[in-house]
């Protein structure tokens, strides 16, 4: 749970470090802090800043990302290993976007930019007070970082492996004010991810804005996102609160957010970078406070290396990746989620949950789940209606026949592509030179095109099928002119 805000008197035995090689910069932050009830030590460097760690316990640390003897990073990096209770933020040149994702990536929780925006500056200093334990404000030696708390850990079920790491990594994330990308299959549970990163970080007493970015037509999306004015355009009778502005002081998490035309990826972008918006009709931007959560289902890289998205606002959502398992990867985690799913269905319908046999278990533990948990629910709740009294069995839970196997080698493709043309279509009048090249390019243009059909066009996973780098079949493509 979220710790309420500070007042100054309780700040005032707070102590925080300050880390910048400009004096008028560090007398600024010291004021300011110290307006805020927190008292401050200072270092112009690595080596004052690493001395001070090693005799002092702080609640926060800002340091500015040049030092007279290194790099700001490297200090965020030791903070994070060795002081994980502190956090600490970057000061970054203003526009220097790639400097501050680097600092996100090196463990700081958040970022300011030059000149320093006070009122920024004392809204990060709010949110890094919220991280504080009570015994370390205390002058307590800091204790180990407290667990993922029993109830938000009770939605990520399962003991499998990558469970465990999933829910390992959440507790780390949830202290930072960084985007995550979250990726995964469709039905693998990434919006509970997100609710769990919310939930368990600085802005659960915030609100939790989820957004499918497919379902928002095209038009109204800068209005959706931004807010409008009144009389900015036909239909806008009054003003409208965006999405940004609806999760201000929490997390906005765009689902879905490969399906972004082109035109709002650049609107986006900047709302990320310079945390303001402008609603549509507005002369002014307006600053909001929301942490990024984004997620999909398709394989976001290849997007951008086909150009279909934006590469820049790709590295600033994706500081920090998180992948969620799909369900055939964690199968031993079956028995506990058909166990919930049927106590919940059964408390749902004011039923008595229903006894799952031993034949229907195993047929779901021999079953891909190509639709992962979201399937198993349906799965679960189509036979708990069908099931008779003495339970659930395998004929009703009405699987899907078994999908054909893999898809053909290479090999086996260009086989099949050769088997299937005629040689003696090919005009003997003509030479062996042009005659043959010919002969393979179709071979060759089966064998894509079946790869392509197998993987539902999308071409990173052909390549893969065929053997071959993304950039060697884009160029087939053109040689061959394949759509």
């Amino acid at each position: 749970m979220t710790s309420p805000a500070r007042s100054p008197q309780a700040n005032a035995q707070i102590c925080a470090l300050v880390v910048d090689d400009e004096r008028d910069i560090r007398e600024l932050l010291v004021l300011t802090l110290g307006r805020m009830g927190l008292r401050c030590d200072t270092a112009s460097s690595l080596h004052e800043a690493r001395a001070l760690l090693k005799r002092n316990q702080y609640a926060l640390c800002l340091t500015d990302m040049r030092l007279s003897d290194g790099s700001g990073v490297e200090l965020v990096q030791e903070i994070s290993q060795l002081y994980a209770q502190t956090p600490v933020a970057m000061i970054t040149a203003f526009g220097n976007q790639e400097a501050a994702v680097g600092a996100l990536k090196a463990g700081a929780f958040d970022f300011v930019s030059k000149p320093v925006d006070l009122a920024v500056l004392r809204g990060l200093v709010q949110h890094a007070l919220k991280l504080v334990p009570a015994a370390l404000a205390a002058g307590d030696e800091a204790p180990k970082r407290a667990p993922m708390s029993g109830a938000v850990a009770s939605r990520l079920l399962g003991q499998s492996a990558a469970m465990a790491e999933l829910r390992a990594t959440l507790g780390k994330v949830a202290r930072s004010q960084a985007p995550v990308y979250i990726a995964g299959e469709s039905g693998v549970g990434k919006e509970l991810v997100a609710r769990t990163i919310h939930d368990e970080g600085m802005r659960a007493a915030g609100p939790f804005v989820p957004v499918n970015c497919g379902a928002i037509p095209t038009e109204l999306m800068e209005s959706e996102f931004f807010g409008h004015r009144k009389g900015s355009f036909t239909g806008a009778h009054a003003d409208k609160t965006g999405l940004f502005q609806a999760a201000e002081g929490g997390t906005l998490f765009l689902d879905e957010i490969a399906e972004l035309p082109m035109s709002m990826q650049v609107k986006l972008l900047r709302a990320i970078q310079e945390k303001s918006v402008r609603p549509v009709g507005a002369n002014t931007e307006v600053p909001v406070d929301v942490r990024i959560l984004s997620a999909t289902h398709k394989d976001l890289a290849a997007l951008v290396e086909e150009g279909r998205f934006r590469h820049d606002l790709y590295y600033r959502i994706n500081v920090i990746e998180l992948r969620v398992p799909p369900l055939r990867e964690r199968r031993e985690d079956l028995p506990v989620l058909v166990d919930a799913i049927l106590t919940r269905l059964a408390a749902a319908q004011g039923r008595l949950r229903p006894e799952l046999h031993a034949e229907a278990m195993e047929a779901l533990a021999h079953y891909t789940f190509p639709g992962n948990v979201r399937e198993l629910e349906n799965i679960l709740e189509r036979a708990f209606a069908l099931a008779d009294d003495d339970g659930i069995r395998a004929a009703d839970l009405r699987l899907p026949e078994a999908r054909p196997a893999a898809a053909p080698s290479l090999a086996a493709q260009a086989n099949a592509a050769a088997a299937s043309l005629d040689p003696s279509l090919i005009d003997p009048r003509e030479s062996a030179s042009s005659a043959l090249p010919g002969f393979i390019e179709e071979i060759e243009r089966k064998a894509i095109e079946q790869a392509l059909v197998d993987n539902r066009y999308n071409k990173t996973k052909a390549a893969a099928q065929l053997g071959i780098t993304f950039r060697a079949l884009r160029y087939k493509l053109k040689k061959l002119g394949i759509d």
